[in-house]
């Protein structure tokens, strides 16, 4: 998949407070003109998981075509949330 757009996530300040980490997977439809439709949270902590969906919500995906013809997508997203070591940068996201 062609990501033309990627917004990362704000990392939640109550998030941050408390050092939680992980990943957010998410269940998307890539429309035919490549956005991004019917966003739902598959698994991962509830306190990661909307500032995922408000990131991926504004992605944008080169469209995929079939037999010539643009069509929709079914895919899954993977949002990593890792707090910062000495030298990183805050979140990464993948």
């Amino acid at each position: 998949m062609l990501i033309l757009k990627k917004v990362d996530p704000v990392y939640p300040e109550k998030a941050r407070k408390k050092r939680i980490e992980g990943t957010v997977l998410l269940a998307a439809t890539i429309t035919k003109n490549g956005d991004i439709a019917d966003l739902t949270v598959v698994s991962g902590n509830r306190l990661l998981a909307q500032a995922a969906v408000d990131a991926v919500k504004q992605w944008k995906y080169r469209p995929y075509f079939f037999r010539g013809q643009p069509v929709e997508v079914e895919t899954q997203v993977e949002v990593n949330f890792a707090l910062a070591r000495k030298g990183e940068r805050i979140l990464r996201v993948t």
